[in-house]
Parts: C-alpha cells; sequence; structure tokens
C-alpha cells in the first residue's frame, strides 16, 4: 500500500525543485495573458474617461455608472465592471470586475 500511495502527497514536485510555485491562475495555467480585474488608475478620472479606458482593454465590459452611495446587488458578473461615482461623475472607487 504504501508504494501506491507514493507521488500523491501535497508536496510539488521534485523535478524542478528551484522553480518557483505559479504567483496567478495564468501561470498555472500556463497561459502569458493576464487578464485585468481592476483599474485603481482610474480614481478621479470622469466617468467616460473610465469607460473609455476599460473599453480598450476589455471590449466586451459591461460599464455600471452607480453613485457612490448607491444600493447594489452582490452578484458577481465576470462581464460587468461598475463606475462609483461622486456628485461631479468623478470615479471615487477602483473599477473592477464583478
Amino acid at each position: 500500500m504504501a508504494g501506491e500511495k507514493q507521488g500523491h502527497g501535497t508536496n510539488p514536485h521534485k523535478e524542478h525543485p528551484n522553480e518557483p510555485l505559479p504567483r496567478t491562475y495564468n501561470q498555472l495555467l500556463g497561459t502569458n495573458n493576464p487578464t485585468k480585474t481592476s483599474w485603481p488608475e482610474l480614481v478621479g478620472v470622469t466617468a467616460e474617461d473610465a469607460e473609455r479606458k476599460i473599453k480598450e482593454e476589455k471590449p466586451e465590459a459591461e460599464i455600471q455608472v452607480v453613485p457612490h452611495d448607491s444600493f447594489v446587488t452582490a452578484d458577481y458578473r465576470i462581464q460587468r465592471v461598475r463606475l462609483y461615482v461622486d456628485e461631479s461623475n468623478k470615479v471615487v472607487r477602483a473599477p473592477g470586475i464583478g
């Protein structure tokens, strides 16, 4: 029985002991196409400029402009990006997928 369980533990494979563990899901899958999930650099810009920038990087994004103090649903949608804006239509929170 001891022979059957060899190699099925939680330790990483010992073939490349100095190779670092993957840090992202894309690294784990072996893809070199990281998907951006948030845009912190857009805080302080207008909703129109933020939407334009997000659409450049993620054309399929469904942008929702929301007043910063509004209630929103808690469901997660991979295509949705909410822009929380203040009274002057400036982004006040880092937009992110969800």
